[in-house]
């Protein structure tokens, strides 16, 4: 595996509770990584000679500005290209989002915002439309990240015609058990393959406060507080792992196949037939699926 950025998940927490969330972000989850955390895993990037680009992902990393900061001007420091992902909820005015990027002027590569209707009231948000402002002003490149919307007939999902600069829903985390109902179902034995990732070779990983290395929410290659970040790459065997080994030979279909998995006849698309699989399996492999962050079990303590 050669992996060319690290994504660094802050935290889980989140201002909003969007129903099409991969990781189930809401003010109720826990785990935020601290500045030593972010040294560390900084330190394991620069282990792997490929990686020139670190992204602080959520939840919303804005909810832990000055650790945000610290960790952006460190990366920074150290010749990684830097990228934010946000819902902009910080950006009121303006005047307001300027001083909220003005640390990061020169810094970052690739500031990401999150509009649509999921996230506000309207497709692209008055936070949306002061952040980007803010961000043209400081010289900081900005796009925004749209989802498609609910339609009459059911929510878009990942596969069909789609309005240009929206992506489609995938029926990962939140969105398999809130949004999968409204959308038309197919056979379960349909979904052979992993339509969105590269699980053989995915290029990008996240890492949660945790420690948790995903190559799809939820879905684990290790955890890098065990085991340095350079070995888990060398050492990864994608046909021997027990849960990405099936998916590459056959799709979330074979998941339910080769271990006798009770299901459904009929699902939204293969993310939330994937998803359902997995929950069934967290006990039996409790090392590849985790944590209970990822499959919405927070807010206990």
């Amino acid at each position: 595996m050669e992996l060319t950025s690290l994504h660094l998940l802050l935290t889980y927490q989140c201002t909003l509770e969007c129903p099409h969330c991969f990781i189930w972000g809401s003010p109720s989850q826990q785990g935020t990584m601290t500045l030593d955390n972010i040294e560390y895993l900084l330190e394991q990037a620069r282990s792997l000679e490929g990686i020139d680009t670190i992204y602080f992902e959520g939840g919303e990393p804005f909810l832990y500005y000055p650790i945000l900061v610290a960790g952006v001007h460190q990366a920074a420091r150290e010749g990684f290209q830097v990228g934010i992902v946000s819902n902009g909820y910080w950006a009121t005015s303006l005047s307001d989002a300027l001083e909220w990027l003005r640390p990061f002027e020169g810094l970052v590569s690739d500031l990401s915002i999150s509009s649509d209707l999921y996230h506000w009231s309207e497709a692209l948000s008055q936070q949306a439309r002061a952040a980007t402002a803010a961000a043209e002003q400081l010289n900081i490149p900005v796009g925004i990240i749209s989802v498609a919307q609910p339609q009459a007939d059911g929510v878009r999902g990942s596969q069909g015609q789609l309005p240009p600069g929206e992506s489609g829903v995938m029926f990962r985390g939140r969105a398999a058990r809130e949004l999968a109902a409204g959308v038309a179902q197919q056979p379960w034995d349909t979904f052979t393959t992993c339509p969105h990732e590269d699980l053989r070779d995915p290029g990008r990983v996240h890492v949660d406060p945790l420690g948790n290395v995903h190559l799809c929410q939820g879905l684990l290659l290790g955890n890098v507080y065990d085991t340095p970040l350079k070995v888990l790459c060398e050492s990864y065997l994608p046909e021997q792992h027990p849960v990405v080994g099936p998916l590459l030979a056959g799709g979330p279909a074979e998941l339910i196949s080769r271990y006798g998995l009770a299901h459904q006849e009929a699902y939204a698309d293969a993310c939330q037939l994937c998803d359902a699989s997995r929950r069934l399996l967290r006990q039996q492999f409790p090392k590849e699926l985790g944590p209970d962050q990822a499959y919405g079990i927070f807010g206990q303590g």
